[in-house]
């Protein structure tokens, strides 16, 4: 044949209907094995390769795709533990229903596919994102169902969260009760605008990111007068400037509480390059327990977070709406774990 062959041609080539060679290929019905065999038979030989999934999704008046915002770069959130388990655990769970996952940047200006263009069906946006609200502006203009990950939409959005703020407030009431007094925050982005700074005084900081927000609350509860150093993102290298400016004042801090593994990972490494000894000289906390390369014999004192079952539930909750039906809001509880880079303040 000089024309890719068609469902048509493989029911001729069979000797059956072309209703019965499509529901070999959909299966809701069942078909004779022998029949089933001679249609498989036909394809084969005429090199079908089954029906176009485009035709069923013009059919459906769905594309089959669910979006998933991720923020501007893809390399940073590929490079994020957390990220990418939390995603897995999306994918595993919207697989029933059918639906892929496609990757969104939210920068307009990058000329790809973005929340307000792409052909997605639903949409999950990470709450740690700074661009969060311009990205449920956009969904909800579109009229798509969504679901945000650790953010706050309003009570229409479910919403799949962990327990920032208590988790926060049990890291920073360890450090309260190892004596540390003079004591530093490493933030996440406290907003879209914001890239590294010296925030001041726990107490005097506001933050728009609803993650950044919930964990700064549960360390200024326990130290409102600690020093707040905010980042630009997640990364092992923002951690390491952050530790750098704390230690590399005049009056350092006895202990650093940062809000993520992969930035108490960099400020770690400051401290060992600044000649301080962890945690006899400064200890240091994470969040979110996940295993960091390059740190050993470390181990960081951080909370764990079930990021798959967070995925595997936002996952759910995407697979309900695009079935039309009502999906709740979750929350997990974190669990504290002890690593070898928190002690006593030193003397």
């Amino acid at each position: 044949m000089t024309r890719k062959p068609t469902l048509a041609d493989v029911a001729r080539r069979a000797g059956v209907s072309a209703s019965t060679a499509s529901v070999v290929y959909s299966g809701k019905v069942a078909v004779a094995e022998a029949t089933k065999e001679k249609v498989l038979a036909a394809a084969a030989e005429l090199g079908y390769a089954g029906p176009d999934p485009r035709a069923a999704s013009l059919r459906r008046g769905r594309s089959g795709i669910v979006g998933v915002v991720v923020g501007s770069d893809l390399r940073s959130a590929f490079a994020d533990p957390i990220l990418t388990v939390t995603m897995d655990g999306v994918a595993e769970s919207i697989a029933s229903s059918g639906a892929g996952i496609l990757l969104l940047r939210d920068e307009p200006e990058w000329g790809g596919p973005t929340l307000a263009t792409a052909p997605i069906d639903a949409v999950a946006l990470i709450g740690c994102n700074p661009t969060l609200r311009d990205s449920l502006d956009a969904a909800r203009s579109r009229g798509i169902p969504m679901v945000v990950i650790e953010g706050d939409a309003g009570p229409d959005v479910p919403q799949i969260t962990i327990d920032s703020l208590e988790a926060q407030r049990q890291l920073a009431r360890h450090v309260r009760s190892l004596g540390h007094e003079r004591v530093a925050l490493v933030t996440l982005p406290l907003s879209r605008r914001t890239g590294m700074s010296v925030a001041g005084a726990a107490h005097a900081v506001q933050a728009e990111v609803d993650v950044t927000r919930e964990r700064l609350e549960g360390a200024r509860e326990i130290f409102p007068d600690a020093v707040v150093v905010s980042t630009a993102r997640s990364t092992i290298d923002n951690g390491y400037e952050a530790g750098r400016l704390l230690f590399g004042s005049g009056e350092r801090p006895t202990a650093v509480l940062a809000q993520s593994d992969i930035l108490a990972a960099g400020v770690l490494r400051a401290a060992l390059d600044a000649g301080l000894r962890v945690p006899e000289d400064v200890s240091i906390t994470g969040f979110d327990g996940i295993t960091v390369d390059g740190i050993a014999p470390y181990r960081l004192t951080t909370m764990a977070q079930p990021a798959f079952d967070k995925g595997r539930a936002a996952g759910e909750a995407l697979a309900r709406l695009l079935a039309d039906e009502p999906a709740a809001s979750f929350r997990f509880t974190c669990e504290f774990i002890e690593g070898n880079t928190t002690g006593p303040v030193p003397a």
